[in-house]
């Protein structure tokens, strides 16, 4: 018997046995550099707090209740809202927050001599 596929994330592609190994891309190599230093952690927290601060969180706090108002408690699913929500939260997030992150990234890569 076959499994369900998943509504919300497509299939588990089949494990080729004897695939071969491919390079991990650049941006691969940063994530995994990020992660291991703790940095990932770190900036996310400062974007958490930045976005706090220049009300972002309650603009899309407010979003988010205003939808569910107009469709329904009832009649809207997570999935739906994350799906109307987060074209415009992304849309919203302030340039100078954005330049913000992009300065550490940047300064963080330097550091480590990617």
């Amino acid at each position: 018997m076959k499994p369900k596929a998943s509504v919300n994330r497509p299939p588990t592609p089949d494990v080729v046995e004897n695939a071969p190994e491919r390079e991990p891309t650049l941006q691969e190599l940063i994530n995994v550099k990020l992660i291991e230093t703790g940095e990932k952690e770190r900036l996310m927290e400062l974007l958490r707090e930045r976005l706090v601060d220049c009300g972002w969180k309650d603009e899309m706090k407010s979003l988010c209740r205003s939808v569910v108002k107009k469709k329904g408690r009832n009649n809207v699913t997570v999935d739906e809202l994350v799906h109307v929500i987060t074209p415009k939260g992304r849309a919203s997030v302030p340039d100078s927050i954005k330049a913000e992150l992009l300065q550490r990234i940047r300064t963080f890569l330097v550091s480590a001599a990617l």
